[in-house]
């Protein structure tokens, strides 16, 4: 008789860990700019032009951003759960990042505004969006995550 569960691999608390501290600077971000506003965004070195692009930022992109950062985070902290919903979590949380990015670079002038900086940011998340995807995928297919 096997048993169907599987141990719980090193390297899920190791890749589970990095989600974790990853996304929580998104999680921190997201907060202290709806707390805090123009004088944390200041603080982080934005230029006034980028500030203000935040700020007549739609109430629907900040849902969209909202979505895209506790999900990151939530999925993360379900692949240390154990639990197989991280997979679709961060899908759902990397679709909300590809919505802010049609937004940011196509429907605004932010893509302008934000900078070149911005631009290899955003694609350094959503390349580590699509890589913690596909290790909640990959580990939900070999049963560790249930």
């Amino acid at each position: 008789m096997s048993d169907t569960k599987s141990k719980t691999p090193w390297h899920l608390w190791l890749v589970g860990a990095v989600a974790v501290l990853f996304n929580s600077v998104g999680v921190f971000d997201f907060v202290m700019s709806m707390s805090q506003g123009p004088a944390y965004m200041a603080s982080a070195g934005m230029t006034q032009a980028q500030i203000d692009h935040y700020q007549r930022m739609p109430g629907w992109m900040t849902v969209v951003w909202a979505v895209g950062v506790f999900g990151a985070f939530g999925a993360s902290v379900l692949i240390l759960l154990r639990r197989k919903i991280a997979a679709p979590v961060f899908a759902v949380s990397l679709a909300a990042f590809l919505l802010s990015l049609v937004y940011t670079y196509v429907l605004s002038d932010g893509g302008k505004v934000m900078g070149q900086q911005m631009a290899v940011t955003s694609a350094v998340i959503a390349v580590l969006l699509a890589l913690f995807l596909a290790y909640a995928w990959w580990q939900t297919r070999r049963g560790v995550l249930r």
